[in-house]
């Protein structure tokens, strides 16, 4: 017998394991989001073919080895007193060619596609910034549903034992019919504040799905979330490190938008370079080896059997009607438009990363005030229940006391993970 229960408890277990609903951390998501977003795929994989790119650009500088064989019938009049000739044929052709100088065409294409690849890798990383931006929004969006339902939760127990209470003294007369009613009313209220708190929770986690690529029809998971203390949470608040200067320079250094104009600004100078070298002539060797085998001995009079050549090339186009200057003009101008977008993506970083550090900031004071307000909200509550136990108040004054207590209580786990969003923003803002 203890042998059975022993295997079916762990049955049991195991059917439990396998249901068991996952939980996940906000590091947890990003890696998810990392695996299942297309965006981030997408950006990936032209950063792949950008790659690709440049490995064409860069075989320019290496030999191209070539070869071309066939197999036919030749007949030929005879000439000078030879007989004609007619017979099958195999040739085969080996041929070589490698660059010498150039005057920076091979070079500067090379490096204008090296520098394109490492804009589209600047790109991806920024992509992958901007992610996890998000999926921590997300997350906190998640958070601060599950604690607004408790919020909810607390104001109909509020209601419920307001109602109870009501109803006692309306029996012993000591309160009004009135006092009842509107008891009921507070309760359906808060109950309906409780329904769309729950379905509000349902939308941010809708939102998780999105961001972090879950495409299943229904998750069962759940978000890692600590039980909030609201008397304690201005004094829970990570301190952010950076002020608004260091922020700025940080951002300069690290924003891989940053990175990806400076990229650009390479790659249109390497496209000068490449059209410069219009102006100049290319070096080249070729080196080219000849087999045929012919069957009838007759036509080899005619066609050797073995033959090759070596050369040193030159290939100088002197005039193209003005368009290789047409052509270097375009490429200068595109540099400077690179070296504008650089300045103006500067400026935007600037704004973003100083609007991020005074929300932040704010926040920070929105949450002192908003933990103040709840300690004097639940002051207010309770001096109003005591005056209303000893008929000094009616019970509007009671009521909007109460009310007044759960919205300061909501306003601070709004406030409280706004913060936190806006250390997402103005980590995204600066790179970080």
């Amino acid at each position: 017998m203890p042998k059975n229960i022993l295997k079916y408890l762990g049955v049991a277990l195991f059917a439990i394991s396998l249901n068991a609903t996952e939980t996940y951390t906000v590091d947890d998501l990003i890696l998810k989001s990392l695996e299942n977003s297309p965006d981030i795929h997408l950006s990936k994989l032209k950063y792949d073919a950008s790659q690709s790119r440049y490995d064409t650009a860069f075989a320019g500088y290496l030999p191209e080895l070539n070869f071309n064989g066939s197999a036919g019938r030749v007949s030929q009049a005879g000439t000078f007193n030879l007989p004609d000739v007619d017979g099958n044929i195999i040739k085969g052709q080996l041929s070589l060619k490698q660059i010498i100088y150039d005057f920076g065409k091979t070079g500067g294409n090379s490096d204008s596609q090296k520098f394109a690849s490492s804009s589209f890798s600047m790109q991806n990383f920024q992509n992958i910034s901007n992610k996890r931006k998000n999926v921590k929004t997300a997350y906190y969006g998640v958070l601060k549903s599950l604690a607004l339902i408790e919020v909810q939760k607390e104001n109909v127990k509020l209601n419920e034992a307001q109602l109870y209470r009501s109803q006692k003294y309306f029996e012993a007369g000591i309160r009004t019919k009135i006092d009842v009613s509107d008891a009921k009313v507070r309760l359906i209220q808060a109950k309906l504040d409780l329904k769309t708190a729950e379905y509000n929770l349902k939308l941010a986690y809708a939102a998780l799905d999105k961001v972090v690529g879950f495409t299943a029809i229904e998750n069962e998971y759940k978000v890692y979330a600590q039980e909030l203390k609201l008397d304690s949470l201005y004094e829970s608040l990570s301190i952010y490190e950076l002020n608004l200067h260091d922020s700025i320079i940080f951002a300069y250094e690290n924003r891989f938008d940053i990175k990806k104009e400076q990229s650009l600004i390479e790659s249109s100078q390497a496209d000068i370079r490449t059209v410069s070298s219009e102006y100049y002539p290319s070096f080249y060797f070729t080196a080219n080896y000849l087999y045929q085998n012919a069957q009838d001995d007759a036509l080899q009079v005619y066609i050797p059997q073995k033959q090759w050549s070596a050369n040193l090339n030159l290939d100088w186009n002197l005039y193209q009607g003005g368009s290789t200057s047409a052509r270097k003009q375009e490429k200068v101008i595109n540099t400077q438009i690179s070296n504008e977008e650089l300045q103006n993506t500067k400026l935007l970083i600037k704004a973003n990363t100083t609007n991020a550090f005074i929300n932040l900031h704010k926040s920070k004071d929105t949450v002192e005030l908003a933990q103040s307000l709840v300690f004097v909200s639940n002051e207010k509550f309770d001096q109003a229940s005591k005056r209303y136990e000893h008929g000094l108040s009616d019970y509007i004054e009671l009521q909007e006391s109460r009310q007044g207590y759960i919205d300061s209580k909501a306003t601070l786990v709004v406030d409280y993970y706004d913060y936190y969003i806006a250390i997402a923003d103005l980590d995204n803002a600066i790179g970080k």
